[in-house]
């Protein structure tokens, strides 16, 4: 219930201890020195936090003091418990279903609402300090109830009086969590009990195996809830960090188990008393209810955490691999954990070779190397075998970093049918080969059922041993031997010398290794498909309950290979560390890794049981199991050796969930051995078998904790573009009704001159910042705000009906917090008009970065009345252009799109090339990488995006802002431009 971390560590805050100066805590009755926590409003007032209570505690506990909602709390769950007695199991069953969806909703949509407010704009505490609640001077009645309420529900150590307002809002808004946390429960529980029924036509063996299951699980369940609460305390059971700072994060405990482990396992309890009760109506409830609890999860706390404590990272940002003058072997020697890399964009250079960076290379007199002549290349292949192989060099540019490398290797290559191009060759091919299988396998066949099972049941196993082990005995190959390397450089002629060879290599395995992994799944699913048989009765007999847990083991399959790819990126999908010797990266054990060694082990085989459920099919199970062994067969003698190779000793021996099974046992053995030392011989003897199966045990223990937690990122990305077309739409139009108090003629606008001073103050280039100055009367609206629309966009002068597409500024920018104004100041100062002066109010606002219209065109500016769509005056129209160069010659191209480059992103010393700011030397880069001083950096695809649309217009060339991402340099985008257009014009 705490807030989610980044890398699934949900709830692992608590009290840091910055250089030991949190270590004494409030003394008790006997003068125990307890640890002492401080916490920071977000305004800066640093104060101690006192001690709090659980609230099973508080609640229940007959000597505490009950607070008027603690009393409500109570009087809550005691009318579920009577109306459960009372009722029949008919009705209440139904009434307890919507109870429990209505406070279900409470939970994941109501207070989600209110914590990613208070996370955006501290809502909470401001609406709190607006109404006055805490304020004696406005509001003295309600502020003695809450401080009663409060107060007799903390310790000593607690003073209403001293304690900042957001700790005292915090400590209200808990107790309506305790309401909404207890009475959901006790309402699913009330739910599940009037669902009660012992299933019939099963034996005794089951239903004793079906509560023992249902037990453990919901033993597990506190078990997780506990050690939960044991790491992060009530500040992150209750979401404190949207309402104060309070320690820094720890990532430990049950934490390193699972993901999100009060979101996943932590709902273990649910399938647990689903299994007792023996009921699919609790079970798809309980599906339901953990569904919204990882909607809760993706749409507050992942985003809250990405807001909090979320980082900036520059794109392009060219990091040297390498130093420019030598190249140490122990720089090249560290690999990716499980063929893991950085995500960076995977669009190749166009000009690889072509920059002076990238054609100087490197021979005896610059690097130094012994045992190199002169006119030799330096070969960059590992220690262990470029001794041994004096064939396969190659050609090392001065300034290599992990930018260029990888754009060098990837070009938007298709993972599953993601990046599908039918104008790319070999995505065509992948796309009719998957297109023919199923068409063959729709049309009905004259042979026989088992003949046509037994010829696709072939067909799946001929592709899965393609798979796994056609291409593991290729891989090993090329691990062992450079195989497919030598194999080009035996055939092909390259001008490049071996480095081509082993781009080409790596390209054509790319594309043999999407199909095969395509066409594996593909076949084992038409083989699931053919043996499908639709039920006619879904009540009887394990029909519903199979087609339930098919269709989870598919979704995990989904999301722990999704999860995969976010940590191994495109270098890791395609075994890229087999093929690629200078990339580096350390070895690092983040997102699915961080809970488990190797996912594809215990997690490759989910979505083919899966689909062996559903279809109900033994030949299904039968390759179900081939493709499972397989692939750990592949796991086993292919990439396992080549990872010890690699990294020998520096691989991890135990997993997170590993460790925490482990830690749990031993500790438990050891409360054993003290409290039965005669049982001390028996666990001796035991041990040895018991740590002989354990890894095998954990992880497939691991297979059923993990839970699947919604992708839905790509389709709100999809939503929000689709809106953003929407550009001459507007759903509410909100208009002031004190519009007639004001004088539209005193106000005025005038927009400032570009600093072009020949183009006059209408025109203005892509990029530059437009200055609009504004007069008002002194009386006028605190939330007046100016917004830019495209010229004919509204056919009204009065009112706005348009959408400004974010494209607005207030006018009083220092009373804003985004577009929310803040408390304190009035909307509106009509009601003083009769002491109002013929005095106007000047100011300026400035439209740059975001705010700016991003495509040429003519615009108008409009000044808006009271945060309404009034119009009070209006200015224009004004012209965006994009210069464009008289000829297309190289200098030309290279001054323009420089000028384009350093408005789009925003003339940020950090972002723009040293060769167009003016300053700095231009043999190195401001942050000391020595990289090229045409280079330039992004802090997001938008700013590639905008630099793609003034190449559009002042090039008429159309690049992606992928290919604007991999290029990152105003001569490697110039050349790019000058190739294109000529051969556009051809």
């Amino acid at each position: 219930m705490a807030t989610a971390i980044p890398q699934s560590a949900a709830r692992r805050r608590r009290p840091d201890s910055p250089k030991k100066n949190l270590e004494a805590r409030t003394t008790d009755e006997k003068g125990s020195k307890d640890e002492v926590v401080w916490g920071k409003t977000p305004g800066g007032i640093v104060f101690r936090v006192p001690t709090t209570h659980d609230v099973l505690t508080a609640l229940f506990h007959p000597s505490y003091p009950k607070s008027h909602l603690d009393i409500l709390n109570l009087g809550l769950l005691g009318l579920q418990l009577v109306l459960f007695a009372y009722l029949s199991n008919h009705v209440a069953r139904i009434l307890f279903l919507f109870y429990f969806a209505f406070w279900r909703a409470a939970y994941d949509l109501g207070l989600g609402w209110v914590l990613t407010k208070q996370s955006k704009k501290k809502w909470i505490v401001r609406e709190v300090q607006r109404l006055g609640w805490l304020d004696e001077s406005r509001e003295p009645a309600i502020r003695a109830w809450i401080k009663k309420q409060l107060a007799g529900k903390m310790g000593k150590d607690y003073s209403f009086d001293d304690l900042p307002l957001e700790y005292n809002t915090w400590l209200l808004f808990r107790q309506l969590v305790d309401i909404i946390l207890l009475n959901d429960f006790l309402a699913y529980c009330m739910f599940a009990f009037s669902c009660f029924r012992v299933p019939t036509g099963l034996s005794l063996g089951v239903h004793i195996m079906r509560w023992i299951g249902g037990i453990a699980l919901i033993a597990f369940n506190l078990w997780v809830k506990t050690e939960a609460h044991h790491v992060v305390k009530d500040y992150g059971w209750y979401w404190g960090d949207v309402f104060f700072q309070r320690g820094a994060l720890v990532f430990d405990g049950v934490f390193e188990m699972a993901p999100h482990p009060m979101y996943s396992v932590g709902y273990a309890g649910y399938y647990g008393l689903s299994l007792i009760v023996g009921s699919y109506p609790v079970l798809f409830a309980s599906l339901a209810a953990h569904a919204c609890q990882f909607a809760f999860l993706v749409f507050f706390e992942n985003p809250h955490i990405e807001r909090m404590y979320g980082q900036r990272k520059l794109l392009a940002k060219r990091t040297p691999l390498s130093k420019p003058e030598s190249y140490p072997e122990s720089d090249l020697k560290s690999r990716p954990l499980a063929r893991t890399s950085s995500q960076v964009s995977d669009t190749p250079s166009f000009t690889d070779g072509e920059t002076a960076t990238e054609t100087e290379t490197e021979t005896e007199s610059n690097i130094h190397s012994p045992g190199h002549s002169p006119s030799s290349s330096v070969s960059r292949e590992r220690s262990t075998s470029s001794e041994k192989d004096p064939l396969i060099k190659r050609t090392r540019t001065k300034s290599v970093n992990q930018h260029d490398l990888l754009n060098r290797y990837f070009r938007k290559d298709v993972i599953g049918f993601k990046n599908i191009d039918l104008l790319r060759g070999s995505d065509i091919k992948l796309v009719l080969l998957v297109a023919y299988v199923l068409l063959i396998s729709s049309i009905p066949s004259s042979l026989s059922h088992s003949a046509t099972f037994s010829l696709y049941f072939f067909h799946a196993l001929f592709w899965r041993f393609v798979h796994s082990v056609g291409l593991g005995v290729l891989l090993r190959a090329q691990s062992n031997h450079k195989y497919m390397v030598r194999h080009y450089i035996k055939n092909y002629h390259y001008q490049e010398g071996a480095a081509g060879a082993v781009v080409e290599a790596f390209a054509n395995w790319k594309q043999i290794y999407t199909l095969s992994l395509s066409m594996t799944y593909v076949s084992f699913i038409v083989l699931a498909w053919k043996t499908y048989h639709i039920p006619t009765n879904w009540t009887v007999g394990d029909e519903l309950l199979r087609h339930t847990l098919g269709g989870l083991l598919i979704a995990l399959h989904v999301w722990a290979a999704t999860e995969s790819l976010q940590v191994l990126g495109v270098f890791g999908w395609f075994f890229g560390d087999f093929f690629i010797e200078d990339y580096p990266a350390t070895l690092e054990y983040t997102g699915i890794y961080r809970y488990l060694n190797n996912p594809e082990r215990t997690m490759s085989g989910a979505a083919f049981f899966g689909f062996a459920l559903i279809s109900g099919s033994k030949l299904v199970f039968f390759l179900a199991v081939i493709s499972h062994l397989a692939h750990w067969g592949f796991l086993h003698f292919v990439e396992n050796p080549h990872m010890a190779k690699l990294y020998g000793s520096s691989i991890r021996k135990d997993a997170g969930l590993t460790k925490v099974i482990k830690k749990v046992t031993h500790k438990q053995a050891k409360l054993i051995r003290q409290r039965a030392p005669e049982l001390g011989r028996v666990a001796q003897e035991v041990r040895g078998t018991f740590e002989k199966v354990y890894e095998e045990t954990a992880e497939v223990v691991e297979d059923f904790l993990s839970k699947s937690k919604p992708r839905i990122e790509g389709v709100v990305q999809d939503t929000k573009f689709l809106l953003q077309q929407s550009r001459e739409r507007l759903v509410i139009t909100r208009i002031a009704s004190d519009i007639s108090s004001y004088d539209t003629s005193k106000y005025t606008m005038s927009v400032l001159a570009s600093k072009q001073p020949s183009l006059g103050a209408t025109k203005f280039h892509l990029g530059e910042p437009i200055r609009v100055r504004w007069s008002a009367p002194e009386l006028h609206s605190r939330k007046d705000w100016i917004g830019i629309y495209r010229l004919g966009a509204n056919r009204s002068n009065l009112v706005t009906k348009t959408s400004s597409l974010g494209m607005w500024a207030p006018v009083h920018d220092e009373e804003w917090d985004g577009d929310v104004p803040l408390l304190g100041h009035s909307s509106s100062r009509a009601q003083d008009k009769d002491h109002a002066s013929d005095q106007l109010e000047h100011g300026e606002v400035v439209f740059k970065g975001d705010i700016l219209p991003w495509l040429p065109g003519k615009y108008e500016i409009r000044y808006h009345h009271d945060g309404k769509y009034n119009v009070m005056s209006m200015a224009g129209p004004l012209e965006i252009y994009v210069e464009k160069p008289a000829v297309m010659d190289y200098e030309s191209v290279r001054s323009t799109l420089s000028h384009i480059v350093v408005l789009c992103l925003d003339s940020d010393p950090s972002l723009i090339p040293l060769s167009a700011s003016g300053s700095g030397s231009d043999n190195e880069h401001s942050d000391g990488s020595g990289g090229d001083p045409d280079d330039f950096r992004f802090w997001s695809e938008k700013q590639a995006k905008r630099i793609a649309i003034g190449i559009k217009e002042a090039f008429d060339v159309e690049y992606a802002p992928e290919i604007i991402v991999a290029d990152a340099n105003v001569a490697s985008l110039t050349r790019r431009i000058l190739v294109s257009r000529e051969l556009l014009e051809r």
